[in-house]
């Protein structure tokens, strides 16, 4: 799979590119083959323009990231950084002749400090082993995106990614306390701290989370960690409208209650999941209601969490009885966007995060829209915290309904503006909502980003033509 720089197809721009970037990378290291480059053209968004890239790099060492943004400066190429491309805003995708800097070689977990709370991890490393890494250390690292056992720390923190416990632990950018990140020009930044505290200066360290690799490549995390909590409890709630359902994620969190997972699948989603996975959730319910605890007592909480769904008009409150059960259900969650995505073969996943008291509207309008556009559109979401993912379900070898799907997918995003929301929650701008960043944050919010985007990269190379 790995051709030569002898074998690679190359014009006289390629080749200078390949000869300066091998002159300072092992020739593994360096992957020209079209059949092999093309695959990491593109994350897992629909309708997301891709070019074609020159090279695909894939680094091991800081010194290596250094020498290709040096030659990426010096021969004015862009350079497109990638995780896992497990995204699902085209923020990932290449641009034509471009370098695509894949980091997940780059997969080592430095440190794990149970003193300072802190581990040290490269970019590479999927989220779920870091996971699995600090739990041996009776520690937590809590954001957990749907693609955890897939999806890399740098792409979480490119994307200020969130998760099923945001709810009660907050999102990735609560967690990383410092960055070692290589800028445009080959120089290493280092920002933040690994202390409980510190005030020093501009927070930069948050400025690069969620900027999408536009301003430079993280090559070094310090993430804050947690004491691991008690093994949590779920119950689950059935609803004869989502409205009811909202209600009930309203009541609760009025209620000063603190779950660590507050999910809602709706009747179309529950359906999905039950026809890939065969896992008998109740498909007579219009919405499921998901709520754990990871305190000391979490059944007395669910307990309590039970009698306000019942107040709000659930037809039935089942608590899981031990973790096992409570793992099923999460499991069933997890599977959601898989689910829906069998349903047509193609989905858009939209991102929109409302504010709690405006959720029933949310789901309500998206009702609304998808009898309007004739189309299956599922919803799930991290209700506790207002973000949906309404997820738009179409052939995309039909045209009509691939235009259907784009003109929901946008009227959904329009919905959630006008309810007081936000466009995206965790996933990200990239290629996807370019349009209606703009439209959201106004021409002095764009005109601000692009002045610091100037700053860190004036040559325009870092992730061209994403965000706006």
């Amino acid at each position: 799979m790995i051709m030569s720089r002898i074998e690679a197809p190359r014009d006289e721009r390629t080749g200078n590119l390949l000869d300066r970037l091998l002159a300072g990378l092992p020739a593994e290291a360096v992957l020209t083959d079209p059949d092999v480059t093309a695959s990491y053209a593109h994350d897992m968004a629909s309708f997301c323009p891709a070019g074609s890239p020159a090279v695909v790099v894939l680094p091991r060492t800081v010194e290596q990231v250094q020498h290709v943004l040096r030659t990426a400066t010096e021969l004015r190429v862009p350079v497109v950084p990638q995780g896992a491309r497990t995204g699902l805003s085209g923020g990932a995708n290449a641009t034509d002749g471009c370098i695509v800097l894949s980091l997940t070689k780059m997969d080592r977990i430095l440190e794990i400090n149970p003193v300072d709370r802190v581990a040290v991890v490269e970019p590479g490393v999927v989220n779920a082993a870091l996971s699995r890494a600090v739990e041996e250390h009776g520690l937590y690292y809590p954001p957990d995106p749907s693609s955890w056992e897939m999806c890399t720390i740098g792409g979480n923190i490119g994307t200020a990614s969130g998760g099923l416990c945001c709810v009660k632990y907050g999102v990735t950018a609560e967690y990383v306390l410092g960055l070692d990140v290589v800028l445009a020009d080959g120089r290493l930044l280092t920002t933040g701290r690994r202390t409980a505290k510190g005030v020093a200066g501009y927070d930069l360290t948050r400025l690069f989370v969620g900027s999408e690799g536009s301003l430079g490549i993280v090559v070094r995390a310090v993430l804050a960690l947690r004491p691991k909590p008690p093994r949590q409890l779920v119950l689950a709630a059935e609803f004869p409208s989502a409205a009811a359902a909202c209600d009930a994620v309203c009541r609760i969190m009025a209620g000063g209650h603190v779950p660590s997972l507050l999910e809602l699948m709706d009747r179309t989603t529950v359906k999905a999941v039950n026809d890939l996975a065969h896992m008998g959730l109740p498909e007579t319910t219009e919405a499921l209601l998901l709520a754990a605890f990871d305190t000391p007592d979490p059944a007395a909480d669910l307990a309590a969490v039970g009698a306000l769904c019942e107040a709000a008009g659930a037809t039935q409150v089942v608590p899981a009885e031990d973790t096992a059960e409570s793992e099923l259900l999460l499991q069933a969650r997890r599977l959601s966007l898989t689910a829906l995505e069998a349903v047509k073969g193609t989905t858009m996943i939209d991102d929109v995060c409302v504010p709690r008291s405006r959720l029933g509207d949310m789901l309500d309008g998206v009702e609304r829209i998808a009898a309007k556009y004739g189309l299956t559109i599922g919803v799930c979401a991290h209700a506790g915290d207002g973000n949906t993912h309404p997820t738009v379900c179409f052939d995309a070898q039909d045209p009509d309904e691939s235009r259907r799907a784009r003109e929901s997918f946008d009227e959904i995003m329009a919905l959630g503006l006008e309810l007081g929301g936000t466009i995206t929650g965790e996933h990200g701008v990239g290629v996807l909502k370019k349009e209606w960043l703009a439209r959201e944050i106004g021409p002095v919010g764009v005109e601000m980003q692009r002045q610091i985007k100037q700053v860190f990269d004036p040559l325009g190379i870092l992730n061209p033509g994403k965000l706006f």
